[in-house]
């Protein structure tokens, strides 16, 4: 469960065409392959997405029958490679769907799913509004699961904002997170390279963050997918408008490691909360 492997985040540019969009991450992905890759992982919505006047286009499918849940169990199974969908989206009971992330294994099993938890509603701007939660239904489980070189925690774009997650996966045992992303260019920025790496400092963990790029109707993404090391430091990044592959080698025992240097997970301290001088309306 410890040796050493090579990791390959596959930066993709989707766009509303289901079918060529597959086919080009597909394509990445063998790339990554012959460049030795062990495990890939694919970026938020890889398969479908684009923003138009009538909303967000993720190509929404049941899952027996997603083309690139078909498409990527069978490459999974003829690279012998695990292969992580960082998102696609699919049906939920409530007339929404779910944007869920698949970690297939080198055989195309799936191994683990996860539903993005938190949901991306927010206003940048007069310009620039996003409401995830009218066609998105938020998940409500977090996720680790095993691999051949150590537990993985799953995660989703959003949910990087919320730090209190990776600690709960670190502490029930991860040592590498995925934060499959179609992060914004203005927000990408300023902040992309800040929480990716504050949440593998605070974790002790390996930070796997692939993101789109290039634009997809109205809407840009910042690319620049990284792979952070548990001390934070940066050991590989994409290019900002454009597909890419970005490839690093792991050492799972610096996670070990890290957390000897700085065993902060194990520090909690219960405390109590006072408000003192606050306004207790405010305080609500």
């Amino acid at each position: 469960m410890s040796s050493i492997f090579r990791a390959g985040l596959i930066q993709t540019s989707a766009g509303a065409d289901m079918t060529s969009t597959i086919e080009r991450a597909a394509s990445q992905c063998r790339e990554a392959a012959d460049q030795n890759a062990d495990i890939m992982v694919l970026p938020e919505f890889f398969s479908c997405y684009h923003i138009d006047e009538t909303g967000i286009h993720t190509g929404v499918h049941p899952e027996d029958t997603h083309p690139a849940l078909e498409k990527f169990t069978a490459l999974a199974a003829e690279l012998n490679r695990w292969i992580v969908l960082g998102s696609i989206a699919v049906p939920a009971p409530d007339g929404r769907a779910y944007n869920r992330q698949y970690v297939l294994d080198n055989t195309g099993a799936i191994r683990a799913t996860y539903e993005k938890i938190h949901l991306f509603d927010v206003d940048l701007s007069g310009k620039e509004t996003y409401r995830e939660s009218a066609t998105l239904a938020p998940g409500e489980r977090a996720v680790i699961t095993e691999t051949p070189w150590g537990n993985l925690g799953l995660s989703i774009c959003y949910d990087v904002r919320f730090p209190h997650l990776y600690r709960d996966l670190a502490k029930a045992g991860a040592s590498f997170l995925t934060t499959p992303a179609a992060f914004t260019h203005k927000t990408g920025q300023v902040h992309w390279h800040v929480l990716q790496r504050a949440r593998a400092i605070e974790t002790g963990c390996f930070v796997f963050a692939t993101c789109q790029s290039g634009t997809h109707g109205k809407a840009r993404t910042y690319g620049h997918s990284i792979i952070v090391n548990p001390w934070g430091e940066i050991l590989a990044e994409g290019a900002e408008d454009e597909e890419d592959i970005v490839i690093a080698e792991i050492d799972p025992s610096e996670v070990a490691k890290a957390r000897a240097r700085i065993p902060a997970l194990t520090h909690d301290r219960p405390y109590s909360l006072e408000g003192v001088g606050v306004n207790s309306a405010a305080a609500e």
